[in-house]
């Protein structure tokens, strides 16, 4: 389907083809709460300020996107594949994003307290201000993620292995870091006091000067 505006009776509509895809359409400031959308399709769409709260968007597949201030709150995004969008500031409180894969995504400001990320993977994804108290990442492959001035507050990085990843002045009490790589994270800001939060954690010679040079130490 290509079609300039898309409403939510257009949603409602049934559909014998198959899955719906939506290419190039708007869908700015729309209502799409509750809809079961599964399998759908949107690629190259304008989606700002848009609600999906409660949708089912099992298996959707969200594409080149823009949209700024997005609201997915409880939104069941299992299986979903969210590639090249930009959905800054957006909520995904409480949603379901159950082995949901984000790539080349930028999600700056974005809200996913509470929302379930078990086996979810993130691939260059801008995760800068973003808010994600709690979050697990155990055992999780994160590369290219930029977590600067995030709130991660209590998240598990246990086993985590960070790829060109930044932690830059990021909010990291109460974060579990045991036997995590933390080799390839930029850790700018940092300050030793807070050095504690790292303990069973892996980092480089580089890292670990640059702790111990706030106490006028050099290593060599």
């Amino acid at each position: 389907m290509n079609q300039a505006t898309v409403t939510r009776e257009t949603l409602l509509e049934p559909c014998s083809e198959g899955p719906r895809t939506l290419t190039e359409c708007t869908l700015d400031d729309g209502d799409f709460s509750g809809i079961d959308l599964t399998d759908i399709t949107f690629e190259r769409c304008s989606m700002k300020r848009v609600r999906f709260d409660s949708a089912t968007l099992t298996g959707a597949r969200f594409r080149n996107c823009r949209g700024a201030e997005a609201s997915f709150v409880q939104a069941d995004l299992a299986d979903a594949v969210i590639t090249g969008c930009d959905f800054s500031n957006g909520l995904f409180r409480r949603a379901r994003m159950t082995s949901t894969r984000l790539e080349g995504t930028k999600l700056t400001g974005a809200d996913l307290t509470d929302a379930g990320l078990l086996g979810a993977t993130f691939a260059e994804v801008l995760l800068s201000f973003a808010k994600l108290p709690g979050m697990s990442f155990r055992k999780a492959r994160l590369q290219r993620i930029d977590f600067s001035e995030a709130d991660l507050r209590k998240c598990d990085f246990r086993l985590a292995v960070l790829e060109d990843c930044s932690l830059r002045n990021a909010s990291l009490d109460g974060c579990r870091f045991e036997q995590a790589d933390l080799r390839g994270a930029d850790l700018g800001g940092i300050e030793l006091r807070d050095a504690r939060l790292f303990r069973g954690a892996v980092i480089s010679r580089v890292q670990a000067a640059e702790l111990l040079s706030q106490l006028g130490l050099e290593v060599r």
